[in-house]
This record gives C-alpha cells, structure tokens and sequence, in this order.
C-alpha cells in the first residue's frame, strides 16, 4: 500500500448508528408491544495457532514477489488449500506491467463459500510480497519475507475459512479474496534502486485488486460489503478508523468496530479518525462499487511514521507475527460473518 496519508481528502465528521425498524418495538393491533428481535450470534471458534501456521506455511516458500519460483509455489499452495474450505476457487491470471516496464504474471485467488447465496460478504488480503528492502538500511534492493504485510492477512482468512467449514453458512455467502501484485508500487524511496520510469505513483500499487474489481471473478458480482486486511498481525497492534473506509463504508466501521467491543477486543479497535491509505480497498469501493473497510496497523510513532518498524524492511519475518493479535482480529472478523449471518434468518 502507498504509505502517504492523503489527510486533506475529506473532513471526518462523527459517525452515527442507524438503528432499524425492525429493532424498534412495535405495536400491533391488539394494542401488545412486541419486544425487538434479538439477534443470537453463533460463531465458531478462531484458532489463532492455525492462522499462524498459515502464515508460516507462506514464509516457508521465501519471498514471493512477483516473478519468483516462491510467488509461484505459493500460489499453487493457497489454491490447493482454499480448495479444502471452500465451495468453489476461482483462479484468475493476468498480465500487467510495472511501473518500471516489467511484465508481471499476476495470480487472483477466490474462494467462494455458498456461492448462491445472494447476500454476500468479501473477505481480501494481498498475498505477493515487496520487491525491495526500500525502508531499511541494508540490501535494499532485495526482496522482503513480507510475513505481516501480506502474509499474516492471508492466514487468517484462510483460517476463518477453516472455521466456517465447520459451521456451514446456509443464509449469506462468503468470498475469500487474495489479491496479487499489491505490494510492487512505487515510492520515493525507490530511487536509486530501481530504474526511474514513466509511472503513475499511486495506482502502480494494488494491481491485482485493480484487475478484479473491473474483471470480477463472476460477471455481475456484488457483494453487501468488504473488509481488507493489511498489516493485522503485529504485537500491540490497534487499528485506527481510516479514512478511505469511513468516507465510503463508514456503517461497515462501525458494525466491525462494535463487534470487536462485543467480544471483548475493544483495545484493538481505536476510534481515532486517522488520513486516507492508498490500498485495495480504494478500487473495491470506487470501481467494483462495494462498501469495503481497511482493518490497518497506523503507527504514527515508527521510523515511517505511518507503518510499524518493520515495514517494507527484512524484519517483516514471523517474528513481528503475535498471536493474540492475531486472535483478536480472527474472532472479530467472524463474529461479524455470523451476525450477518443471524440478521438474514
């Protein structure tokens, strides 16, 4: 994702619950107030050791970046095992090219769970990892593990993935996207390591999700809304509202945020208003037209000044990769799954 915070892109204004009618209480013709529906939640169990797993299994096959043997190895494995969780794996391979004029071999991975299912919910992490070091202060010109920035969000979708096979959706749908080539844009920081070139700075990132939000996966797909995860692996991790998310799925925010209370993960989940990030969940939103949030690590405090230390540098291994967070996330993600999943009974 591009780590310029685009702070002057909108006022954050205060963000308001609407409730339902169907949560008022209501009268009917014998005069006896009916109570409000209350919604029952019943979400399986996130194993966070699996999600680790997960993102280990990814490390496992080295850096990944675009072109690699270990971008390719790895791509085989995640649809080998999206294939085990899911109804349906869609594969999609595409061509683009690079800022700098590489052609890159691009691999979009969905899982579809219930996929006739007309209620939907889009789950998204990238799964490539960065070219360069370019934040760090030696071998920059060679490419990262990318363990939290990419990996850690993968392992956890395909974690919950695990989970939801154990207790089958019947109501709503699920589609489990990994998006390629997110992770090769270019920045400032580039210069001198790789070849200056006629570039759009901003949307040579984010490729792959870029392709699928123009070439969905299904012609026509829609779905209720998306959630994006980037960086949600970290010890001491909190994620801040940003921007992106509130301007055009403020009401996903808020649902997700609440839940994250609900289920005892309100630590994780800061209320601060926080600038805009320039990551997948831009095109979902502006091209695939779907409301979609970005769950982000915004460290303010870093080296960067936006991401954690370890950020686009080779210590993005698995020891930056904490379980609780990763637990935290992993049970607020399907906790909201399966409130949707009540509220459509």
């Amino acid at each position: 994702m591009n780590f310029h915070l685009r702070k002057s892109a909108f006022i954050c204004g205060a963000l308001l619950f609407l409730s339902s009618c169907d949560k008022c209480n209501k009268v009917n013709d014998n005069n006896v107030v009916e109570a409000p529906k209350q919604i029952v939640v019943n979400a399986p169990d996130f194993n966070s050791d699996s999600a680790y797993n997960y993102t280990q299994a990814q490390i496992n096959f080295g850096t990944r970046e675009m072109n690699s043997k270990g971008h390719e190895a790895c791509a085989k494995y995640l649809i080998e095992e999206l294939k085990k969780f899911t109804d349906t794996v869609y594969v999609q391979k595409f061509e683009v090219k690079g800022f700098d004029g590489v052609n890159l071999k691009c691999t979009n991975i969905i899982g579809s769970i219930n996929p006739k299912a007309t209620n939907r919910i889009l789950l998204t992490s990238h799964w490539d990892s960065r070219p360069w070091a370019d934040q760090d202060t030696k071998d920059r010109d060679k490419p990262i593990l990318s363990a939290c920035d990419g990996a850690s969000g993968v392992g956890t979708l395909m974690e919950m993935a695990r989970a939801i096979q154990t207790s089958p959706l019947k109501n709503i749908g699920v589609d489990i996207f990994f998006n390629d080539a997110e992770d090769r844009g270019y920045s400032s920081s580039l210069n001198g390591i790789v070849k200056p070139g006629e570039y759009d700075s901003e949307g040579s990132w984010c490729l792959g999700a870029q392709h699928w939000s123009a070439n969905p996966h299904v012609p026509g797909y829609k779905a209720d809304f998306g959630i994006l995860l980037d960086m949600a692996a970290a010890k001491g991790a909190v994620f801040s509202r940003e921007g992106i998310s509130s301007f055009n799925a403020g009401w996903v925010q808020d649902k997700v945020w609440a839940n994250a209370s609900a289920v005892g993960f309100a630590n994780f989940f800061s209320n601060q208003a926080v600038g805009s990030i320039t990551d997948d969940h831009v095109y979902i939103n502006q091209i695939a037209g779907i409301p979609t949030i970005d769950i982000i690590h915004i460290d303010m405090s870093s080296n960067s000044g936006t991401f954690g230390n370890y950020w686009h540098t080779h210590a993005d291994d698995m020891t930056v990769i904490d379980k609780t967070t990763l637990n935290a996330v992993g049970k607020t993600l399907l906790y909201t799954v399966y409130q949707f999943e009540a509220e459509h009974r």
